[in-house]
C-alpha cells in the first residue's frame, strides 16, 4: 500500500450503495445554509418583539439574509455548471433547492430586516 493511497481523500460516503461525491455534497449543503436562512429569516419576521432569543431581530435578519444568498448563489453556480438533467448524480435537484430555498429565505429575511428600522421622530 503506498502513501499516496494512504494519504488520498475519498470524498464520497458508501451508505447502502448511495454515493454521496463531490457532485452531491455542494448543492446539498448550500441546501442546508438556505434552509437555515430561510428558517431564520421566517422567525425574525414573526417575532413581533425587537429580540430573537439571544440575538437582536436585526442582527437575525442580517444573517438569515446572508444565507440565503449564499445558498441561493453557490445552487445557481452549481446548476449552471452541472452536466445532465434530474436523477444523473450530479447534484441538479439540491442546486435547485438550494436556489428556491435561497431566494425565499432572502425574501424573508429582507422583509424582516426592513420591519427592523426604528422610525426617526421629528424633533
Amino acid at each position: 500500500m503506498s502513501v499516496d493511497h494512504l494519504l488520498a481523500v475519498h470524498l464520497s460516503l458508501a451508505v447502502g450503495g448511495y454515493d454521496v461525491g463531490a457532485g452531491r455534497t455542494v448543492p446539498t449543503v448550500a441546501a442546508v445554509l438556505a434552509l437555515a436562512g430561510a428558517v431564520v429569516g421566517g422567525l425574525a419576521l414573526a417575532r413581533p418583539t425587537g429580540r430573537l432569543g439571544p440575538i437582536s431581530r436585526r442582527a437575525a435578519a442580517a444573517v438569515g439574509l446572508v444565507l440565503g444568498l449564499v445558498g441561493a448563489v453557490v445552487g445557481g453556480l452549481h446548476a449552471a455548471s452541472s452536466a445532465g438533467g434530474l436523477g444523473t448524480g450530479n447534484g441538479l435537484a439540491g442546486a435547485v433547492a438550494a436556489v428556491v430555498l435561497g431566494l425565499v429565505g432572502t425574501v424573508l429575511a429582507g422583509l424582516a430586516l426592513a420591519r427592523s428600522h426604528r422610525p426617526v421622530r421629528p424633533g
